[in-house]
């Protein structure tokens, strides 16, 4: 099973990314990777293969400043555990997303996508929606619209988490058959796939049903639903 934590705060994120991951190492996992927007407004990323600490020292190496981030451990499924195909995933270096869970219709979504110029740079089923959600930007220049039309062409089970560098505090949630929670603080919100990850947060917590694309601020979190992809 993947794991997936994500914040937006006032206060640095990097270490709390980290600890919220090393709480989901029982699920098991080949890879992890960490996604952030710093205060430039520029998207930086980290990968490895292996366990946590590997990244956790990655990190010392490379450090990331950054109040908005996400995070994720990965058990292969599409493609070998290598550092292409461990989330985060990009598109055009504007967005970046974790995901947990299966597409189904990667395959026919890749070569639509492809068809229109996209260029993939995984195995995953995952990179699909990245992309997707890069096309609906470019046309609407509306994230959350862009997320919810995204979905809608998602089919199968799965658990997003969003970032945009135009939006640096802002974590968009998608919940389709795959748990999600958020996690409310005070001017802080974070999401899990598992509410252990973030238990010495907050003890306050929400817990996304199916069709649900949560918003989520620094000072709030709106919860709406997305359209179905039936």
């Amino acid at each position: 099973m993947c794991g997936i934590v994500g914040a937006v705060a006032k206060r640095p994120v990097a270490k709390l990314l980290i600890d919220g991951l090393k709480k989901l190492e029982y699920r098991g996992y080949d890879s992890a990777g960490v996604a952030v927007v710093d205060g430039e407004c520029h998207l930086k990323r980290l990968r490895v293969v292996g366990k946590v600490r590997e990244l956790e020292n990655a990190m010392h190496a490379h450090p990331l400043h950054a109040q908005t981030g996400i995070a994720h451990t990965r058990w292969a499924t599409h493609g070998a555990p290598t550092e292409q195909n461990a989330h985060p995933f990009t598109s055009h270096d504007e967005f970046a997303l974790v995901h947990n869970g299966i597409i189904e219709n990667h395959v026919d979504l890749r070569e639509q996508l492809t068809k229109e110029g996209y260029q993939f740079h995984s195995e995953t089923d995952t990179e699909v929606a990245v992309h997707l959600i890069h096309r609906y930007f470019s046309q609407t220049q509306d994230l959350l619209s862009a997320v919810r039309q995204a979905a809608s062409e998602l089919k199968g089970a799965f658990a997003l988490g969003i970032i945009s560098k135009q939006h640096p505090h802002r974590i968009i949630a998608v919940r389709q058959g795959s748990p999600l929670v958020i996690g409310k603080g005070q001017g802080e919100n974070f999401i899990a796939s598992d509410p252990l990850a973030l238990l010495s947060l907050t003890q306050n917590f929400i817990y996304l049903e199916d069709n649900d694309i949560a918003d989520i601020t620094l000072n709030g979190v709106e919860i709406t639903i997305t359209i179905s992809s039936e």
